[in-house]
């Protein structure tokens, strides 16, 4: 019997997670079948791939919450639009101007390049963090400071190996390819960019999931 990860909302997700799964193994096939870059694609996927496991290891042997999984899906679920696309090209400004009557996101905030790998950055940090904590203290009990460090910090190390990750794929892979991965737009500062959103989105997410973790502490004490 898998034990309880004492998740942030008390309930063991077993139904709902392997919902999500299978959502999302459709997502991911269905948006394999014809990507922009297939050598991409599949670079984009091996990290996924891996993931994917660690998941499945981790739900029998100890349970995501309701929010992990669902945390889990969304981020997943956009990282694969990224993966299909190309990070640097995923057409959202498109998108946005068919639902705005021609409106665009670009315009109005003066972006001069495609902000999509940014905006999975920065989500990595918010929408991931609370995966991460749930995780950890599943494992370390964490009190005071060290429930906000710990996690945020596991983060950033996160981020700066991802950035590793893509340098070395990109100095091994044919530069056009290389180049694509990387997403780099030509910004000789991108890695610190995407790293310093992903940043920023952890110190977001951490206080919320304290505060929830609190919150339903709280809840099961009064009952």
């Amino acid at each position: 019997m898998a034990m309880s990860a004492m998740p942030t909302d008390g309930r063991p997700a077993s139904r709902l997670g392997a919902l999500l799964f299978g959502l999302f193994l459709l997502w991911f096939v269905v948006l394999g079948i014809a990507p922009t870059s297939r050598e991409d694609w599949m670079l984009e996927n091996v990290i996924t791939v891996l993931a994917m496991i660690w998941v499945v290891w981790w739900q029998r042997r100890v349970g995501f919450s309701r929010l992990a999984c669902g945390l889990l899906f969304a981020f997943a679920f956009l990282h694969e639009i990224g993966a299909h696309y190309q990070y640097s090209e995923v057409p959202y400004d498109r998108w946005f101007a068919a639902i705005s009557d021609g409106g665009s996101i670009d315009g109005l905030f003066g972006f001069q390049r495609n902000q999509f790998d940014r905006g999975i950055h920065f989500l990595y940090g918010l929408l991931i963090t609370p995966v991460a904590s749930e995780v950890i203290t599943a494992r370390v009990r964490l009190r005071g400071l060290w429930l906000f460090l710990m996690p945020v910090t596991f983060m950033m190390s996160h981020a700066l190996i991802y950035e590793l990750v893509e340098w070395s794929a990109a100095s091994v892979f044919a530069a056009d390819l290389g180049q694509a991965y990387l997403g780099t737009q030509g910004d000789v500062w991108d890695a610190q960019k995407d790293m310093a959103l992903a940043v920023l989105g952890s110190l977001i997410a951490q206080p919320l999931w304290i505060w929830r973790r609190a919150r339903f502490a709280e809840v099961r004490h009064d009952a």
